[in-house]
């Protein structure tokens, strides 16, 4: 039995388990949309590079077992060194409070399921819930229909948040195949500040397909970072969508890292609506293998004088493949826009490929648009210039490529990140380098 097969079978039994009447009409709509849309094929120009019959030809579970035997010792392995952080652990779907520590005060924080059954968020959940994410995407129709696991965040004005929230996905001791539809939504309020880190881990050998829709919305003068860490097994899929909103003076950041799952789609769109907005998109990618990884971004400037950045770089071996497809719209009214979009990729076996396609689309006349991308392989002279000091080749393919990913990495204000992502990238590159390195 095929996804689609199932979830026609099994909607309606899987609707009855969700209790959230006032989104009734909202997922009904949105369930009804997607079946009109169905699963995206190459025939689709978004989809063209990326095949999802690996995915959508599998059967999984949409009621996944609670039960687990995760130990705080496996958790904290999955931590980055960060015992100043806050964390939230989900098992199988659930919030776990006894493997969580949230330190934090004057902020509304909930598991998504907590907070749909809270009659007192009926408002906010009317106000912002599905508001921004893209109607015409089928998963995350899918996802609006489903959806009940992940978290809300409201952090109040003027606030700040001096401890990144690291956020756990787990799945493990699932006997079958099992999809979540993971729903995240974050209010930044005017002045505020928040940081969070998003990993997903499957610790089974079933496979496990996550679809997963983030709400961002960034006030006046508030700043909001997100970053993905993706480093799961090759039994794992994750259907990412991301939507930022921000209102002037904002800042917003989402940095992509991807190591890991054997088939992983990115989308990130960025919504302006207001002046002096900054928007910074950051990813790394390095895989092997057979894994795909596929990123789609767009930021949309609809108002004058505000400026975004996108810088992508791709490490691919093996028989890997990376597809980019970044697209930055300039509106009329969007004067003064500074727009800058590059992705860079290093092949390093002849069976590795990308297909990158950055496009600028472009209709006020005062503005500084920038866009670029580059495929090739390591620099021969370099190597030659490190080999002869001695070095290893090996050593020297990995000083180089750190390099190469380093300037990706240089909006990160969390060290404990920035070290995880360089011990990852040597780990990747399978050679011992510690990241005082590349300093």
């Amino acid at each position: 039995m095929s996804l689609l097969e199932n979830i026609q079978n099994n909607h309606t039994a899987f609707l009855d388990t969700l209790q959230h009447r006032f989104l009734d009409e909202k997922r009904n709509a949105s369930l009804r949309k997607f079946f009109r849309m169905g699963f995206p094929t190459k025939k689709d120009e978004e989809y063209k590079y990326t095949n999802l019959k690996e995915i959508t030809e599998k059967n999984y579970s949409l009621f996944p077992k609670e039960s687990h035997t995760i130990t705080k010792e496996q958790i904290d392995e999955l931590h980055l060194g960060e015992e100043n952080f806050d964390w939230i652990v989900f098992i199988n779907g659930t919030l776990h409070k006894e493997l969580s520590r949230i330190s934090i005060e004057n902020v509304e924080l909930l598991s998504f399921n907590f907070a749909l059954n809270d009659p007192k968020h009926k408002d906010v959940f009317d106000g912002y819930f599905n508001t921004i994410a893209d109607p015409e995407l089928a998963f995350t129709n899918l996802n609006t229909a489903y959806c009940k696991m992940g978290f809300f965040l409201k952090v109040p004005k003027n606030v700040v948040i001096e401890k990144p929230i690291h956020i756990f996905y787990i799945s493990q001791n699932q006997d079958e195949n099992v999809m979540y539809n993971t729903r995240n939504l974050l209010i930044a309020e005017e002045g505020s500040k928040i940081e969070i880190i998003e990993s997903h881990h499957n610790f089974d050998e079933t496979y496990v397909f996550t679809n997963s829709v983030t709400e961002i919305f960034t006030y006046q003068n508030a700043k909001a970072d997100w970053h993905k860490l993706q480093n799961d097994s090759n039994t794992s899929y994750l259907m990412d969508h991301t939507f930022a909103k921000q209102e002037r003076d904002s800042l917003t950041t989402v940095n992509t890292f991807t190591f890991g799952g054997k088939l992983v789609r990115n989308n990130l769109d960025f919504i302006h609506n207001g002046e002096n907005i900054n928007s910074y998109m950051n990813g790394i990618t390095i895989i092997d293998d057979e894994q795909l990884v596929d990123h789609h971004t767009a930021v949309h400037h609809k108002t004058p004088n505000c400026e975004s950045y996108q810088n992508y770089k791709g490490i691919y071996k093996g028989k890997s493949h990376g597809v980019f497809n970044g697209k930055v719209f300039v509106d009329k009214e969007a004067q003064k826009t500074n727009a800058y979009q590059q992705n860079n990729n290093v092949l390093l076996d002849e069976g590795a490929r990308i297909d990158t396609k950055p496009q600028l689309e472009i209709f006020a006349d005062d503005v500084k648009c920038s866009h670029g991308c580059t495929v090739g392989q390591l620099n021969d002279d370099a190597l030659f210039y490190l080999r002869a000091r001695g070095i290893s080749k090996k050593e020297a393919q990995a000083m180089l490529l750190f390099a190469f990913a380093n300037d990706a990495m240089q909006n990160i204000d969390i060290e404990p990140l920035k070290v995880k992502i360089s011990k990852l990238l040597a780990e990747k590159l399978e050679v011992e380098m510690a990241f005082e390195d590349i300093e």
